[in-house]
């Protein structure tokens, strides 16, 4: 016998859309590189960072579409890794990564965060993603002023950086100090 009172764990509409659109994306993904295969078009020839790039606009788009946040988030930071990645093989310059992860982690899932807030309505999402993003940028700019400035990592230092260090220090300070106090007067 078999209790049929017990509530049955039936998965989300979002969830469902996700794992559909993850499968077919996946199908449609393999039979495009089944064809390039049997057209000889590899990867070589499209540019390796453009797949990366392609996968996340996918999650990204799969995440907006059926209202994953998960998805989204990953959509972004995905492509973000693509686009850096395409700078680097581009340009050879794989030393940026010293201050470039700046733009993938805090940057990019801040991005997500503030997309998801958009696409849910959340305006505190919204407000959060957004000093994610602001907050990664900021790590990047002071990582490029000191790695590409003060260290010279890409063989030449920045002539202005001496300078325009210590002032973006200063200035991303200000604006945290003023986001506290702001905060605290709210609370």
């Amino acid at each position: 016998m078999t209790d049929d009172s017990a509530p049955r764990s039936e998965p989300r509409h979002g969830q469902t859309s996700s794992t559909i659109a993850v499968g077919l994306v996946l199908v449609l993904g393999g039979a495009a590189l089944l064809a390039g295969q049997m057209l000889g078009i590899g990867v070589d020839d499209v540019g390796w960072p453009f797949l990366v790039i392609a996968i996340g606009a996918v999650l990204l788009v799969v995440g907006i579409v059926s209202g994953d946040r998960g998805m989204i988030i990953a959509g972004t930071v995905v492509t973000t890794v693509g686009l850096v990645l395409l700078y680097q093989d581009q340009t050879g310059r794989w030393e940026t990564w010293a201050y470039g992860w700046a733009l993938v982690g805090p940057a990019a899932s801040g991005l997500g965060l503030a997309l998801w807030g958009i696409r849910s309505g959340d305006a505190s999402d919204v407000r959060n993603g957004t000093w994610g993003l602001l907050g990664g940028l900021a790590l990047f700019g002071i990582g490029f002023l000191f790695f590409e400035g003060v260290v010279g990592i890409g063989g030449d230092r920045l002539a202005f950086a001496e300078w325009l260090l210590p002032a973006a220090i200063i200035g991303i300070g200000l604006v945290v100090l003023v986001r506290g106090i702001f905060e605290r007067r709210q609370g």
